[in-house]
């Protein structure tokens, strides 16, 4: 039997969506195929330590990922055979370990928005989802839906203002962030996922704290337009061709305004999830149109969720946001949405660990200009 495939879940990192990723590792570390992959845990704690924690010392079935405090420090390198290693810090600790594949099983800065990305490129390791110019535009969602309406992608009007800004004038910059909008708008940070710092805006009194805490998360803020609106989300699964799942409608319970890291993450029944989405056959074949479209406006690989609004009053979709690396626990929609539509969650972790290796012997086979 050939070797097995060494796949690095990589985990943590120095976000405000670091608990996120503990969960969704965990149910990536769950289902990968141990029949093919030798599966190696690395976590970046909250300081940004990279520790290599041993398997055996990890309960496959608890919710969370552990950051062992004793596990050994590691650094990510270049090996001489060209292979990506993990190498320790102190001597002794253990051996470099060569890789093949990383799973960056991260959500939020620092972690999807293109930062890992550029490291394991220079590293010149494997690994799954969007390059760093997808992950950084797809993160940043004013340069997303920018890029999103100029391929013809319908977005609500929004407003952008900067932290800079904010501070040198409050009371222009208060006007500036809903001019030509009407109560409620959503203040959201451009750089952040999983609904953190995001906040729904009924009145004027409320918008200058809403900001003072959405620029706690990011140096640019979004002021959305609040609009009477159904949450319709499809997930995108790179391959011959672009793949778009069933869509799925989210239907926040009544104590949930809208989908909030809280109704997200920490109510089990936070709200109502509807897979498929309540959609007429043209309303389906439209927002998974419309999911492939921003996928490839935006220049993604392997996976991406696509969350869209469905304005209940003109029927029409507007883009909301995309997530290039999506949460994987056992409730995130991109996964059951896969399920949904044909891609039980063990075999869509299998798929995207060999469309990281695929994406990764294709770019090494060009020619890069210099001898090396």
């Amino acid at each position: 039997m050939a070797d097995k495939i060494r796949v690095v879940v990589l985990y943590g990192g120095r976000s405000g969506e670091h608990e996120v990723s503990l969960k969704s590792a965990a149910s990536v570390l769950r289902h990968l195929d141990r029949s093919r992959f030798e599966v190696i845990p690395v976590s970046i704690d909250k300081t940004g330590r990279w520790q290599w924690n041993d398997l055996a010392a990890i309960d496959p079935a608890q919710a969370s990922l552990p950051i062992l405090p004793d596990a050994p420090e590691m650094r990510l390198a270049r090996g001489i055979d060209g292979r990506g290693v993990l190498m320790p810090v102190v001597d002794g600790a253990s051996g470099p370990i060569a890789i093949d594949v990383v799973f960056p099983v991260m959500h939020g800065p620092l972690c999807e928005d293109g930062t890992v990305q550029g490291l394991l490129e220079l590293a010149e390791v494997a690994y799954v989802g969007s390059g760093v110019l997808a992950s950084a535009v797809s993160m940043d969602k004013d340069v997303a839906k920018r890029l999103a309406q100029f391929a013809g992608v319908p977005v609500a009007p929004y407003r952008v203002l900067t932290r800079k800004a904010f501070a040198a004038d409050r009371a222009a910059a208060l006007a500036k962030a809903i001019e030509g909008l009407n109560l409620p708008v959503f203040v959201k940070p451009c750089n952040m996922g999983s609904s953190v710092g995001i906040h729904k805006v009924k009145t004027s009194d409320a918008l200058g704290p809403a900001l003072d805490d959405a620029f706690r998360y990011d140096l640019k803020v979004l002021v959305e337009q609040g609009i009477d609106a159904r949450e319709i989300e499809v997930a995108v699964l790179e391959g011959e061709t672009l793949f778009a799942s069933v869509a799925s409608e989210l239907n926040p319970n009544a104590h949930h305004e809208f989908y909030s890291y809280e109704a997200k993450y920490l109510d089990p029944d936070g709200a109502r999830v509807d897979l498929p989405a309540r959609l007429d056959a043209a309303q389906m074949e439209r927002v998974r149109a419309l999911a492939v479209q921003v996928f490839a406006a935006l220049e993604c690989s392997d996976l991406a969720r696509v969350d869209f609004f469905l304005d209940r009053k003109t029927g029409e979709f507007c883009f909301n946001e995309i997530n290039t690396l999506p949460g994987f626990t056992s409730i995130s929609m991109y996964p059951k949405m896969m399920e949904a539509s044909g891609v039980p969650y063990d075999e869509l972790l299998t798929r995207l660990v060999h469309l990281a290796l695929d994406r990764y012997r294709q770019r090494h086979a060009l020619e890069r200009g210099y001898s090396s």
